[in-house]
C-alpha cells in the first residue's frame, strides 16, 4: 500500500484548493483514509477522515463547514475540497491509512504518504 498526496499550491484567503491522494494496491475500497497537516514548528494534526464506503466522515472543529471529503474507489482516490481557505490552513497536508481505531491520531495511521504544501497568502 501506497499513498501519495499531491494538489497543493499558493492560494490566497478566501480562495479553494482541492487535494487528492492516490492510492495503490488493490485494498483500497477497504480501508479509512485520513487527511492530516502540519506547519511549521507545529505537531501533525487531524484535518479529515472518511470510512471506506464514502458513508462516513468526520472533521477537525477548525475545518467544519469549510472542506468536504471525498472518495472515488473506482479511482483509488481520497479528495480533500478546501474552500474558505485561511492564512491559518498554511501547512503540508498528508493523507495516510487508518490501522483500524478509527481515531483522529496521527499514531491510529501509517502508510503516510509525502505530504503537498498548501500555501495560503492574504
Amino acid at each position: 500500500v501506497q499513498l501519495q498526496a499531491f494538489g497543493g499550491g499558493l492560494v490566497q484567503a478566501g480562495g479553494s484548493l482541492r487535494l487528492s491522494c492516490a492510492a495503490s494496491g488493490r485494498t483500497f475500497s477497504t480501508y479509512r483514509v485520513g487527511w492530516f497537516r502540519q506547519a511549521p514548528g507545529n505537531e501533525r494534526e487531524f484535518v479529515a477522515a472518511i470510512s471506506w464506503s464514502g458513508g462516513s466522515t468526520s472533521y477537525a472543529d477548525s475545518v467544519k463547514g469549510r472542506f468536504t471529503i471525498s472518495r472515488d474507489n473506482a479511482k483509488n482516490t481520497v479528495y480533500l475540497q478546501m474552500n474558505s481557505l485561511k492564512l491559518e490552513d498554511t501547512a503540508v497536508y498528508y493523507c495516510a491509512r487508518d490501522r483500524g481505531y478509527r481515531g483522529q491520531r496521527p499514531y491510529e495511521y501509517d502508510y503516510w504518504g509525502q505530504g503537498t504544501l498548501v500555501t495560503v497568502s492574504s
